[in-house]
């Protein structure tokens, strides 16, 4: 196997993984200020999304791949609003569980992560056409 052909597949792996996190956390903020619809009901759930390491048996490497995308169980917040719609018997709605703050900072983490596989593979594709200049 290619060692530098390697290099552009592990860090196409990892962009793809950070990029279906940028997703997951965009899908987060924006519905960071969702309640319920109605009396009883649950306003939209926080995402998560976890990653695993897999043999791909075709080229031999270790990758990266999105393993699961699930939800958070954490308790929603209620906020005193009695003339929504969706507020209980005493005023209160629940309000997604999202805090902007963390998806900021899973956003930057993410960007950062992204960036460094991209990194990675343009190295890898110059030392490529640095040893393509050196084979004329």
């Amino acid at each position: 196997m290619d060692p530098l052909k390697s290099i552009a597949q592990i860090a196409a792996s990892g962009m793809h993984v950070q990029s279906a996190r940028l997703q997951v956390v965009a899908e987060n903020v924006a519905n960071a200020d969702t309640t319920a619809k109605a009396e009883g009901g649950d306003p939209y759930r926080r995402k998560t999304i976890s990653f695993e390491e897999y043999l791909d048996r075709e080229s031999g490497l270790n990758m990266v791949r999105v393993a699961d995308v699930g939800r958070d169980n954490s308790a929603f917040a209620l906020r005193y609003d009695p003339s929504h719609p969706a507020a209980d018997k005493d005023g209160l709605v629940k309000i997604s569980n999202v805090n902007p703050i963390l998806e900021m900072a899973n956003m930057r983490e993410a960007s950062r992560s992204y960036e460094a596989n991209l990194n990675l593979y343009e190295a890898g594709r110059k030392m490529r056409g640095m040893m393509i200049d050196l084979l004329k």
